[in-house]
């Protein structure tokens, strides 16, 4: 998630949940690791989802760098350029793009490792996918945007954006990284174009932070950037609230609508965060919307 670490500051009690990663080690030091390789693309998925469900951002964040670890030893063991190998590639480019934009505090070095790492492995998935638009990432953006209406799986497509999104996040000081916001938008043109409601239209509140970044005097599209978090909360049924916080935080903020921007995260924070796929990104959200309430006053 964009501009999520504002909600990161407090620390949180350490819990470790160490009885999964421990089963999954004594498999694969009774020399079961095929077993591990052949359903390590399951495990990744569902634990994803797990994540997702969890209602303990403090588990998530204790427990996740373990299994982050488990991912890249599953990778590093994979047959190079195995077209196979694409959907464990994509699944830890999320897993570390989402402990890098919401779990690393104030460490920016730490941040811009992780980010780094879900880069190259949501581009090493997508090449091993599409090789027309792996070749097209080192070329200009009209022969990268050419090649993306050929591209036709929306999933691919949308962990490298998020993967990409993150690592601009985290180097936010590199010219060179914001020059490739456009390649970010087009990807996630190209995501809604295909399956408007992938990732229960996840894509569309990206939208909405990169079009609500700038004021519309200065090439910005905040009302584009509205619309976009609107259908974003439209295709959620309400459920998700990080729509509704980062519309208050870019687009409210930016046009200075103070009543826009209390109601949303009063909703927010009135609303159960408990909902399939939402639930951490919920809390956190909440966690989020408090500390803009607070810094609101004096922002107003």
């Amino acid at each position: 998630m964009i501009n999520s670490r504002p909600c990161q500051n407090a620390r949180m009690n350490r819990v470790i949940p160490s009885l999964g990663l421990a089963a999954l080690l004594s498999i694969c030091l009774s020399g079961c690791a095929s077993l591990i390789q052949k359903a390590s693309d399951r495990f990744a998925d569902n634990f994803g989802t797990a994540i997702l469900d969890s209602e303990d951002p403090a588990t998530v964040r204790d427990g996740l760098p373990a299994y982050l670890l488990l991912l890249d030893s599953l990778i590093a063991g994979q047959t190079p350029g195995k077209a196979g190998n694409a959907p464990l590639l994509l699944a830890a480019a999320k897993l570390n793009g989402a402990y890098a934009g919401n779990f690393t505090g104030d460490d920016i070095e730490h941040a811009g490792r992780l980010s780094a790492k879900a880069l190259d492995y949501a581009r090493r998935g997508n090449c091993l996918i599409d090789k027309l638009l792996c070749e097209a990432l080192g070329q200009d953006q009209d022969r990268f945007d050419a090649m993306l209406e050929s591209s036709q799986d929306p999933e691919p497509l949308y962990s490298l954006a998020v993967a990409w999104a993150g690592y601009l996040q985290a180097h936010s000081e590199d010219m060179a990284a914001i020059a490739d916001l456009p390649r970010i938008e087009a990807l996630l043109d190209r995501v809604v174009a295909l399956d408007p409601g992938h990732d229960h239209g996840q894509a569309y509140v990206y939208l909405g932070v990169l079009n609500s970044l700038r004021p519309e005097a200065v090439g910005g599209k905040p009302e584009l950037g509205r619309q976009y978090f609107e259908k974003a909360i439209e295709l959620s049924a309400g459920h998700n609230l990080y729509a509704k916080t980062l519309m208050a935080q870019y687009y409210a903020r930016l046009i200075y609508d103070q009543a826009l921007h209390d109601r949303l995260l009063e909703e927010v924070l009135a609303a159960d965060p408990k909902a399939p796929g939402f639930t951490l990104t919920n809390t956190l959200a909440q966690a989020l919307a408090r500390k803009l309430q607070i810094s609101g006053k004096d922002y107003f």
